[in-house]
């Protein structure tokens, strides 16, 4: 109760706070850019482009303590050697004390609906791996099924093709990449492993360090914005995963990956609205665990469905909208031989609260999560979490 109550009060101070102007973020899907695609928009004029995005949170687990993080700072850099060629940047400081570089690709645009790319770039798959600047999406975290089910941020090594059949309103993409790491030697012959069946993939996601490869994985969005408001996304990533030399020979080394999404986001006046749904099958994984020791399924499959409601009149300088968010993720939807699934992976969150957008580029968040799996008095804290975001 006492963790409801302070939430209601959010709501009600957010009313009281003086009027900035409107959120750069347009809450038209067809109009939203990622920093990507800010940085390759023109650069605003200027051959050099910098900015940043980051978030500091709360969380307080129902019975625990509470706890406060620099979660990740994000500093983009772009530069625009001509015309048609740009570099784009994104260097991720998190929790204060680690390091990544979360992309670092070249764009050449060959003509106004066709460029080429190469370097660390983001996988498509479903919205927030893409769209994932705080200033972005509702909650103070992310949705579960986009870090257990889509391993976000999930980035890798690649090479492709982006952009657009504007006749039909479509819009493209497709890569090839190296896949995940999967195993490497345990020094005994055998093989430690990196997938498992509490977090799927997301061990096995190489981030652009010292990237092993054995054979390349394809992956590929299209976009469909044809009808006012809507944006329609399908994506596809398939291949196998990579297992370092000394054990790659190993029956179990590795793994078949073919993983697909939908996903859809609506706006429209004060409303909003977006869903997704994630299928992956994996191949060969009895041979894996047999190897590994590990409990990885044979399937993973998550979707949620959000809506939001701008509280705010369209003339206001500010937004405030409550959302719900309802999500379900199972990384044991399948299990191959003697696996027997696990229920305690099966989980669904139930995310309300608000996003108070007081200035362009500046979001303040508060959000209750009821979680749950599907084990019968199933030990998962509820959780109240707020947080500051900012873009730039």
């Amino acid at each position: 109760m006492r963790n409801l109550t302070i939430l209601a009060l959010l709501l009600v101070t957010s009313f009281n706070m003086a009027q900035t102007a409107n959120d750069s973020i347009s809450v038209d899907p067809q109009l939203q850019q990622n920093a990507a695609q800010r940085i390759l928009s023109g650069n605003y004029g200027k051959a050099v482009t910098i900015g940043a995005y980051g978030e500091i949170n709360y969380n307080q687990p129902e019975g625990d303590n509470g706890e406060l993080d620099v979660q990740r700072l994000v500093v983009l850099l772009g530069y625009k050697f001509n015309e048609k060629t740009q570099f784009v940047s994104e260097i991720e400081f998190e929790h204060v004390e680690e390091v990544f570089v979360e992309q670092a690709f070249v764009n050449y645009a060959v003509s106004d609906n066709l460029s080429l790319r190469g370097g660390l770039m983001l996988v498509p798959m479903g919205i927030v791996n893409e769209f994932h600047e705080p200033t972005t999406f509702n909650g103070v975290e992310r949705p579960a099924v986009d870090n257990s089910i889509v391993p976000t941020t999930w980035r890798e090594i690649g090479v492709g093709v982006t952009g657009r059949f504007p006749d039909a309103s479509l819009g493209y993409q497709a890569y090839i990449f190296n896949g995940f790491k999967s195993t490497v030697s345990d020094g005994e012959g055998g093989a430690t492993g990196f997938l498992s069946g509490s977090s799927g993939l997301r061990g096995g996601r190489q981030k652009g360090i010292q990237s092993t490869i054995d054979s390349p994985t394809f992956s590929t969005k299209l976009d469909y914005y044809g009808i006012p408001g809507l944006r329609l996304g399908l994506s596809g990533y398939f291949g196998r995963t990579q297992a370092e030399d000394d054990v790659e020979i190993l029956d179990g080394a590795d793994i078949g990956i073919a993983m697909v999404g939908v996903d859809a986001r609506y706006g429209y006046q004060r409303f909003t609205a977006r869903g997704q749904f994630i299928y992956a099958s994996l191949n060969d994984t009895e041979a894996y665990n047999n190897l590994t020791g590990r409990d990885l399924g044979s399937a993973l499959q998550g979707y949620y469905i959000e809506g939001a409601y701008n509280l705010l009149p369209l003339t206001a300088k500010q937004r405030l909208f409550a959302f719900a968010r309802y999500e379900n993720y199972d990384t044991h939807a399948d299990t191959e031989g003697g696996l027997v699934r696990n229920d305690a992976y099966n989980r669904t969150d139930i995310t309300t609260g608000l996003s108070y957008h007081i200035a362009p580029g500046v979001v303040l968040k508060g959000d209750y999560q009821f979680r749950d799996n599907n084990v019968e008095n199933g030990d998962v804290d509820d959780r109240l979490n707020f947080g500051i975001g900012v873009w730039f």
